[in-house]
């Protein structure tokens, strides 16, 4: 596994907890510690990306509403609805990273950590969301 893959599946875990059980972000970022990449670029990397959904969240999930038929955000796996946010924000704030990488980096966590169906749910969800980008 690439490092990025591995700060993309903390931040995700971070992400799940954070939505479960509202949790704060300083307070899940601390209980994560031990957890992050140990190379401290892949850890920022997490860092950043754990944040920056947290921070846009209401933005990102706005975004997502308008790219999902008959879905309502709260009906959506929690893990699903966490790849996406953590996808589209990616999509939105890494300019430099190609959308093709951003969604295939969401569409295999989706298979490691949801059912076997997410995938193509993630998939057809990000690939109208990589619209808001004009270099896809």
């Amino acid at each position: 596994m690439s490092s990025r893959r591995e700060a993309r599946e903390c931040s995700l875990q971070m992400l799940y907890i954070a939505d479960t059980c509202n949790i704060p972000i300083e307070t899940v970022l601390d209980s994560f510690s031990q957890s992050l990449p140990t190379v401290r670029v892949y850890r920022d990397f997490a860092e950043k990306l754990f944040r920056g959904v947290c921070q846009r969240r209401e933005e990102i999930d706005c975004l997502i509403k308008q790219y999902v038929k008959n879905w309502d955000l709260g009906r959506m796996a929690t893990v699903d609805r966490n790849i996406i946010r953590l996808a589209t924000y990616e999509i939105l704030a890494t300019p430099e990273a190609p959308i093709s990488v951003i969604i295939d980096e969401a569409v295999e966590i989706s298979k490691k950590y949801s059912t076997k169906d997410s995938s193509k749910f993630v998939n057809g969800i990000l690939d109208k969301i990589k619209i808001v980008r004009s270099d896809n």
